[in-house]
């Protein structure tokens, strides 16, 4: 009877251990504080705009503010790397997305693996790149551009927002499946290309949807084809990249994931307001601004996207032979 006794108070000073080891947060009432929000990138970009635009809806969705904080540098890795570290009772969120699928390969030493260290949440929109290029090229469609690149090896050259964005790795994509020979010319933001795109000092640019569509609908360069596997709502002019290149597809992708050990219960709250707001016509409206449609997912499609564009991104840099310390 005593051993029983004994045995009895050794389970529940190991079941009080365990309880004080779970994190505090209480997943039936959360939240019940405000939302600490990382993204890897400045305000005003097309990230911290998109962040912007969930954090309003969720915190008007849940009653709890949702706090956007920029720790930008190091194409996004700064700010994801906090959030792995922090307590993962579903207070401190990361913005994820298409950096992240390429950093897994592009860095060399990263101090995380980010498909094991974190919890996909919730899948936001995605959004294609434009290939646009100087009025001064001679070519009007995307098999035009191949068959000039192959006429001209080498001679023709593409601008991008720096090594490894989804601008340089769209390029890289074409490369590898059309064989064509073009140079990289990394720019500090497709801001400064652009000038460079028009006076034909470099022919082309794979850049996000916005920008670029601004750019060719004021006549200042020539739109090609969308990077998305079929023509895109807001451009349903402009050819797809794959109707001549079967099988290219690159997107910028946005959604939400949490450190490791976040409790299911909160992951499931979330996923589940994500996907309500991403209904709701204004939010619809202002990701149509962008050049985005929301696209409700489960977490478990969301991780998967992730993993996919991983693997992908990974061919692509292997192919493109570029790497960052």
């Amino acid at each position: 009877m005593i051993a029983f006794a004994r045995a009895g108070l050794f389970g529940l000073a190991c079941l009080a251990s365990l309880a004080s080891a779970i994190p505090s947060s209480s997943a039936a009432g959360y939240p019940d504080r405000p939302v600490r929000w990382l993204i890897g990138f400045p305000a005003g970009g097309p990230v911290d705009t998109v962040a912007r635009i969930m954090s309003q809806a969720l915190s008007e969705h849940l009653g709890q503010q949702f706090v956007v904080e920029n720790r930008a540098g190091s194409g996004g890795n700064i700010a994801t790397e906090a959030g792995i570290n922090a307590t993962p009772d579903g207070y401190t969120l990361m913005f994820s997305g298409a950096n992240n699928a390429i950093s897994a390969s592009l860095y060399k030493k990263l101090p995380f693996d980010f498909i094991r260290d974190t919890v996909p949440v919730a899948f936001f929109a995605e959004v294609p790149n434009l290939l646009v290029v100087s009025n001064a090229l001679p070519v009007k469609t995307v098999q035009e551009l191949i068959d000039y690149c192959k006429q001209n090896p080498g001679k023709l050259s593409y601008a991008s927002s720096g090594n490894g964005t989804t601008l340089h790795m769209s390029a890289e994509l074409f490369k590898a499946m059309t064989k064509c020979d073009m140079l990289h010319v990394p720019y500090r933001g497709s801001a400064a290309a652009f000038p460079d795109v028009i006076s034909n000092k470099v022919q082309l640019i794979f850049d996000n949807l916005p920008t670029a569509m601004a750019q060719a609908q004021s006549g200042s360069v020539r739109a090609l084809g969308v990077t998305s596997p079929q023509r895109w709502p807001s451009l349903p002019d402009v050819p797809a990249v794959a109707e001549t290149v079967p099988g290219y597809e690159a997107f910028v992708f946005y959604g939400l994931s949490a450190p490791k050990g976040t409790p299911p219960e909160i992951v499931k709250t979330l996923n589940k307001a994500v996907n309500e707001v991403l209904k709701d016509p204004k939010v619809i409206a202002r990701f149509a601004t962008l050049g985005g449609v929301p696209q409700p997912m489960t977490p478990a499609g969301y991780g998967k996207l992730i993993a996919d564009e991983t693997e992908k991104w990974r061919k692509v840099v292997a192919f493109a032979g570029v790497s960052v310390e």
